[in-house]
């Protein structure tokens, strides 16, 4: 740290100008990276996924395309054969390849009394697009209107008409990024009251155009999901204000103390700016370990993700320190915070926790332990039909009606079995002997060649009730010689995939983490509390999102729509790899002030108090800034992301107070001298004496 606050201090201006030409070139590729975004979920060397390639091949369509659904309703009298024809010939007008069959040749497709019918349809899928019926859901739209009489009206639903909701698109990355620095800028001005206000945002400005920038370079050599978008903006901005938040600070610290611009820059360098460079680190091991899961978007999300720490804590190490160096006197303006860190209101938390230490770090597991609770009823899946349907529009009131009727919920994702024409009646005969299953249909029309693909779907939604259902299909399937694909064995392979290599991944960035830890704090002790501490408040950040999402806490206040029903099968390890690294940002600038602060001299209680003092705002602040990117985050229209922002949201404010600010400190007072012991063969030989 003193040779690099050397070097910028030498050379500010070149720092300067380095710097406003990656930010231009960012700014000249961010749309381009924007543009060659991927929009795969493939899982490479999956049964599931493997069969659902193989239909798209042979029959052009169907797999992990779920259908869409037409839903014929004749209110005043029974549906005909010819209901089922007009709507089917019309559907096959509009959409050359469409693989389709209706409730004319499968009755399993019309309700007992007669008055709620399906025609299913599966149109050619846009490969590599947003969405696969990018221009085949609005076709088939037309469709059900133009069919649509007096006595029949027709809608189509589905899993895309439904994601659609009531026709809103949300607002795009630009505008998220916007809104979340608008709400960083109004703390960053109550925090510093001055224009240094606006350095955290010029260093988050810089960042994630730079990592923009160097995304469009990866998109040129390999597929990067489209999620990483919102992640590198909306995080980013949160990572990177945060660091520079708290360079600034020290900084400001420092200049109060009588030291001169220069003197302050290095001295924040020395403190700060380490506690920053060991945080980025912890980040970016816990980001790096997704890219080991054999699941590429994830991968993607986990080698670009990681780019967020590494080129904020580049930003914060050489950008923000030559803007402090070259005009740091006059962002002072107007002089009206003190520039002394320490808040008084930490102050008296910190000594209310010290002296009750024991039973502040009991009320805080207490808490934090009903908080992860109901954790223990996570269920995996995707978000269900009527979670969707609630956003409104016509696809939902449909898919309420086609449930209602009996049809089964589970016709939105059906099972797509890959068999022979031979082998299609044992098949359908074993499938259809599985309890739970709502209907089968395998119409000739169906057969390609030498294949032919049967559908299966469950009485119950496949994201929730029907998921055991769709997973006995798939064993009665292959015990009947045939391939099964669709959406509930493609989630079911991702679970596995994923969830059955996370124990080494957890197991390395564990490892890897305490390692830097101990580097950094110079104790054996301090680490492994901090893990725990992580861990709980982990559990506390799945447990809120499963009371919100699954079991729907609040969601229609909050999100204006219905519990998902069940958490999205790649959020909880994205969550773990976001929200380890950066929770341990607040545990490693909370411990580095007051390691600091007992190296100073201070007994273990009273570094306690005066590290939460002088940390507590600083990390309320940081938090609430990361916390206004979640909620931004959260204004996505997709309900996978707004899942995982719920999580992300969650889990900051949870760790920065009841974790940071609670239980934390009162179990550094309540180990004592026991935080600070490492074996003497570690320590740096200055403290070996000791």
């Amino acid at each position: 740290m003193v040779t690099l606050a050397r070097v910028v201090i030498a050379r500010r201006w070149w720092v300067i100008g380095a710097w406003i030409l990656l930010v231009i070139a960012g700014g000249f590729g961010a749309s381009r990276a924007t543009a060659n975004l991927s929009f795969d979920f493939g899982l490479p060397g999956q049964a599931g996924y493997q069969t659902n390639e193989q239909i798209v091949q042979t029959v052009g369509n169907g797999g992990d395309n779920a259908p869409i659904l037409l839903v014929l309703q004749g209110d005043s009298q029974r549906l005909t054969a010819a209901d089922a024809q007009r709507v089917a010939s019309a559907v096959r007008a509009a959409s050359p390849g469409v693989r389709l069959t209706s409730f004319a040749e499968s009755p399993r497709l019309l309700s007992r009394d007669g008055h709620t019918g399906v025609v299913l349809a599966y149109p050619r899928p846009r490969i590599g697009a947003p969405e696969p019926y990018v221009a085949a859901l609005p076709t088939l739209q037309g469709v059900a209107a133009k069919t649509s009489t007096s006595a029949v009206r027709v809608t189509v639903t589905g899993q895309d008409a439904l994601s659609q909701g009531g026709g809103g698109g949300g607002a795009g990355v630009l505008a998220e990024t916007l809104f979340g620095a608008v709400g960083a800028l109004i703390v960053l001005v109550l925090v510093f009251r001055s224009l240094l206000a606006l350095t955290p945002l010029i260093i988050a400005a810089g960042s994630i155009l730079t990592t923009f920038l160097i995304v469009w370079g990866l998109t040129q050599f390999t597929e990067v999901s489209f999620i990483v978008q919102y992640l590198l903006a909306l995080i980013g901005l949160g990572v990177a204000i945060d660091y520079a938040l708290l360079i600034v600070t020290r900084w400001r610290e420092e200049t109060g103390n009588g030291l001169s611009n220069d003197e302050a820059v290095q001295r924040a360098l020395q403190t700060a700016g380490r506690s920053v460079l060991f945080s980025g680190v912890t980040v970016a091991v816990s980001l790096a370990a997704l890219i080991a899961l054999p699941v590429p978007f994830l991968r993607s999300v986990g080698f670009t993700g990681l780019l967020i720490p590494v080129i904020s804590v580049a930003a914060a190490l050489t950008l923000l320190p030559a803007v402090l160096l070259v005009a740091g006197s006059r962002l002072t303006w107007p002089h009206r915070a003190s520039t002394d860190p320490a808040s008084r209101l930490w102050h008296t938390v910190g000594a209310g926790v010290v002296r009750h230490r024991w039973w502040s770090a009991l009320g805080a597991v207490v808490v934090l332990l009903a908080l992860a609770a109901p954790v223990l009823g996570l269920h995996l899946g995707s978000p269900t039909n009527d979670s969707l349907a609630s956003t409104g529009g016509p696809a939902g009131a449909a898919v309420s009606r086609l449930e209602a009727a009996g049809l089964g919920a589970g016709l939105t994702q059906p099972v797509e079995i890959l068999t022979t024409p031979g082998g299609a009646a044992g098949v359908r005969a074993a499938v259809s002997d599985v309890d739970g299953v709502a209907g089968v249909v395998s119409p000739s029309s169906w057969t390609r060649g030498d294949v032919t693909v049967v559908d299966a779907w469950t009485r119950a939604d496949a994201s929730t009730g029907g998921s055991s259902v769709a997973h006995d299909i798939r064993s009665a399937a292959r015990g009947a010689g045939a391939r099964v694909g669709g959406q509930p064995a493609q989630n079911a392979d991702f679970i596995d995939a994923v969830y059955g290599n996370a124990w080494w991944i957890v197991l390395i960035i564990v490892v890897v983490t305490f390692l830097l830890l101990a580097r950094a704090l110079r104790s054996i002790v301090l680490p492994l509390k901090a893990l725990l501490l992580n861990v709980i408040s982990l559990g506390a950040a799945y447990g809120v999102t499963v009371l919100i999402w699954q079991r729907g806490v609040g969601v229609h206040l909050l999100f204006d729509q219905q519990a998902s029903g069940a958490i999205t099968v790649w959020v909880p390890i994205a969550v773990f790899a976001f929200l380890f690294g950066l929770s341990m940002d607040y545990e490693v600038f909370l411990l580095s002030r007051i390691r600091e602060e007992y190296d100073a001299g201070h007994d273990t209680d009273a570094a306690t108090v005066y590290g939460v003092a002088r940390t507590g705002r600083l990390v309320s602040s940081a938090a609430l800034i990361l916390f206004l990117a979640f909620i931004s985050l959260s204004r996505v229209p997709t309900t996978d992301v707004k899942i995982m922002a719920t999580a992300l949201a969650l889990g900051i404010i949870i760790d920065a107070t009841i974790v940071r600010g609670v239980l934390a400190p009162a179990l550094v007072a309540g180990l004592g001298a026991a935080n600070w012991w490492l074996p003497a063969r570690l320590r740096p030989a200055r403290h070996r004496a000791s």
